[in-house]
């Protein structure tokens, strides 16, 4: 009895969303780009779903407004996705691939909220195969190139493991108060670079990212989950945050050597009702 207990508890705490991240292992099929644009890709859509229904709240954080979507809206999102979903990855540049993975995401995973809207987070959306799943990441969503993808395939597979930035971390969104920000405006190959830059900085100066309260230094889960791709340890990260902080949380951090606790907030990013 004790065994099967323990196991359980194994089991569990390998759930993503809990305690752990899946392992960044490289998906090399999507590994194939171009030096020069072969192909056109607009992202107008998701700009245009975004500039409607995304709103900036005065704590910080960006919230969707998922409760107005229309129905021509929301079959304009659907669309969005089918027409990224017909594109050659291939015969793109590496920039545009990086924008494309990221707005496919977050754009898949607004549209998994829709499909299950109204939840209280995205945790409630158990749709992944497995009986200890928890959210929606690993359910096959998408068809590109004759292969499946799940979000998680996107973001352990391809980006985190082809990319090895770090900052891919501050570009994804997963409908939650705690997560880095979605983003105003749309990851195109031409400002992928300082869009992920200019959310890393809004996140890890936001309390969110980084809290110093004396000697104290409370961080992100994501900086727990994902330590490997900060630097291994402590010291790495906190090095990561001084990089990006601004003068005030910079001089907070000086004189700090470890890491005390971390927290993330999986409640919904909904945007209040007007």
């Amino acid at each position: 009895m004790l065994k099967n207990i323990l196991l359980l508890l194994v089991m569990i705490s390998m759930v993503p969303g809990l305690n752990a991240a899946p392992r960044a292992e490289a998906w090399l099929h999507w590994n194939k780009s171009q030096p020069n644009k072969t192909v056109e890709i607009s992202h107008a859509p998701w700009q245009a779903f975004l500039d409607q229904y995304l709103v900036l709240s005065e704590d910080g954080i960006n919230r969707l407004n998922y409760a107005d979507v229309s129905q021509n809206d929301r079959q304009s999102l659907t669309s969005y996705l089918d027409q990224l979903q017909q594109l050659p990855v291939d015969t793109m540049t590496r920039n545009q691939q990086l924008a494309f993975w990221i707005n496919l995401y977050n754009a898949g995973t607004v549209s998994v909220i829709l499909d299950h809207y109204p939840v209280k987070s995205i945790l409630d959306i158990d749709i992944s195969p497995g009986l200890f799943s928890n959210g929606p990441w690993g359910k096959k969503l998408f068809s590109i190139d004759g292969q499946r993808l799940s979000l998680d395939d996107i973001e352990h597979r391809i980006l985190r493991p082809l990319w090895r930035n770090p900052l891919i971390h501050y570009g994804l969104n997963c409908a939650s108060l705690g997560c880095p920000n979605l983003q105003t405006v749309v990851f195109t190959a031409d400002n992928a670079d300082g869009l992920l830059e200019q959310a890393a900085k809004a996140f890890i100066n936001h309390r969110r990212g980084a809290s110093v309260s004396g000697d104290r230094l409370v961080v992100s889960s994501i900086y727990d989950w994902f330590k490997d791709d900060f630097g291994k340890d402590d010291a790495a990260v906190i090095q990561h945050l001084r990089q990006y902080a601004n003068d005030s949380l910079h001089k907070q951090l000086m004189n700090i050597t470890k890491i005390d606790d971390d927290a993330y907030d999986w409640s919904l990013n909904q945007a209040p009702n007007r």
